[in-house]
């Protein structure tokens, strides 16, 4: 752990990194020089010799860049990739704390002096996690606490504080329901992503109740936005940050590439068919979030709303009338007492509301989806797909062999509407079942699970317990230059022979990323691999 000065004047901005080795040193040499306090004499030779301790170490040491963000400066640490730098845990709103708590995200609260940002912020609020599926797999313990005040991102990047050097940027969704997770998760570190010459972000946003949640008094405070999507208007909100800020870090504010996994990609979808987000990215991923599920067809499941849409989502009213139920019943009946509550209180409202009444309320739905609020998201991403609402850029869409059902269909019925539309799309499958050495019993995870893909997109198979072959790296080094050239060109295959096309009706293919039976990286273009769980299914 080393200790940090900030030191000002003629060091204005710079840290002086002290490592603990040199600390013992000097404790050292005060007890066998018999350094007495009250000599000045000894104390001015004291201070010397850990003047000249503290250059030494500085000597070794390089400097993170200060840079000026909304709120103040900050500095960042490096990582154990040459030359790659991360800024960890910058606040991009207020703590949406108090009064804050179902509001739009409020300006960042100013500091003075240089923040540290060598810590992982917050993850928002939610469940504990317990041995055994995802928590073993990805790894989790050494998170923050879970907090309402959950507002912060994290920046890796090769060129803090060259602002003119223009690098496309990668802004990540993590998954989890809506109702979990963070951007910190072990399966997320970026390093690889900014040794491609990508600035990639990645941040915190509010789930669960304190995300998604609607209510007339608060609709009353602001009716011309009135809205119940915290969670949504939360990563709005860092878009924007990253608009006005992500220049001080070397990225380019106006190539900015959105990507998630499964609710994450679900978010993409989203807000790939708000309002509010135009002009704040212009490439998009889709992992594991299906496709399209065209509203005109028949025989498609129909919301409670009487519109028919994949995600089942719930009208602006609908939440309202079910949410003030909830609250009524639990006694918090006006929005001072709502704000007051505690936070375990609110999170565990809806489960308990369910237990003891045997109803299900807009807080116990699964999953989670923002409403449809006439603000944020006025219409349905499938209603937005063919009525040509949605952001009009290209997209990267796919799932993994053993994902949450059979997206092929839905994946090729979108890539279709946006060749119809003059747009393109590209689909993908990731094949290559994880292996496994039995180490680890509790992680039930098996095969190219839903989830599995994010290990190579990331190329973070260091952080996980499976044995990886040489051909799982080269899938990986594979999938991440494919990812990192569609931040920067809006292709996948970069400047090179065009190998992976867009799904058209000319071209049916997906580009199935897999291993031989070798083992061996052996990713090509073709028909989507049918699962031997799904097959057993039929």
């Amino acid at each position: 752990m080393n200790c940090r000065w900030n030191v000002y004047g003629t060091l204005a901005k710079k840290s002086i990194f002290v490592t603990e080795k040199f600390l013992k040193i000097g404790l050292w040499l005060i007890s066998i020089s018999d350094i007495r306090i009250n000599s000045n004499i000894q104390m001015k030779k004291f201070l010397y010799l850990l003047s000249a301790l503290v250059l030494s170490a500085c000597a070794g040491e390089k400097t993170v860049p200060v840079l000026h963000v909304e709120g103040g400066d900050i500095q960042g640490v490096t990582t154990e990739k040459e030359g790659v730098y991360v800024y960890k845990g910058i606040p991009y709103a207020a703590p949406p704390i108090g009064e804050n708590r179902w509001r739009a995200p409020q300006p960042v609260v100013a500091w003075e002096g240089v923040r540290m940002c060598d810590k992982f912020g917050h993850p928002a609020f939610q469940a504990a996690h317990y041995p055994g599926g995802y928590t073993t797999e990805w790894g989790y313990g050494d998170e923050a606490p879970y907090s309402e005040d959950c507002l912060y991102l994290n920046v890796y990047t090769k060129a803090p504080g060259q602002t003119d050097k223009k690098l496309p940027v990668a802004f990540w969704i993590f998954g989890g329901g809506l109702r979990e997770g963070w951007g910190s998760e072990p399966e997320f570190d970026g390093k690889e992503w900014a040794a491609k010459d990508v600035v990639l972000v990645t941040f915190n946003y509010r789930v669960g109740p304190f995300g998604f949640f609607a209510h007339p008094e608060i609709s009353a405070e602001d009716p011309e936005h009135a809205t119940g999507n915290w969670g949504t208007l939360d990563q709005i909100a860092a878009l924007k940050w990253v608009k006005n800020n992500i220049a001080q870090f070397g990225g380019d504010p106006d190539n900015v590439m959105i990507f998630g996994q499964s609710a994450g990609s679900r978010s993409v979808k989203f807000l790939s068919a708000s309002p509010l987000t135009e002009g704040l990215f212009n490439k998009a991923v889709v992992m594991s979030g299906s496709g399209l599920v065209d509203p005109r067809a028949s025989g498609k499941t129909v919301s409670a709303g009487g519109r028919m849409t994949s995600q089942g989502h719930l009208t602006l009213e609908q939440a309202e009338k079910s949410i003030k139920e909830v609250m009524d019943w639990a006694g918090l009946t006006d929005l001072k007492k709502m704000r007051a509550a505690s936070t375990e209180t609110i999170y565990a409202l809806g489960t308990v509301y369910t237990s003891v009444t045997g109803k299900r309320s807009a807080l116990s739905a699964m999953p989670i989806a923002p409403y449809l609020d006439n603000y944020v998201l006025p219409i349905t991403f499938d209603e937005a797909c063919v009525t040509d609402k949605l952001a009009k850029v290209p997209f990267m869409i796919g799932y993994t062999l053993d994902d949450s059902g059979n997206m092929g269909p839905q994946i090729a019925d979108f890539c279709l509407n946006r060749e119809e539309l003059g747009q393109r799309a590209y689909a993908y499958q990731f094949a290559r079942p994880l292996p496994d050495d039995g180490s680890h019993p509790e992680d039930y995870l098996k095969g190219a699970f839903h989830s599995s893909d994010l290990w190579y997109v990331f190329k973070s198979l260091e952080h996980c317990w499976r044995p990886w072959t040489q051909g799982d790296w080269d899938l990986s080094e594979r999938m991440l230059t494919a990812w990192s050239n569609f931040a920067k060109y809006g292709d996948p295959n970069g400047k090179g022979e065009e190998i992976w096309k867009p799904y058209t009706k000319d071209n049916k293919a997906f580009m199935i990323f897999k291993l031989d039976e070798n083992d061996a990286e052996a990713s090509a273009p073709g028909e989507p691999l049918v699962s031997p769980r799904q097959s057993m299914r039929r």
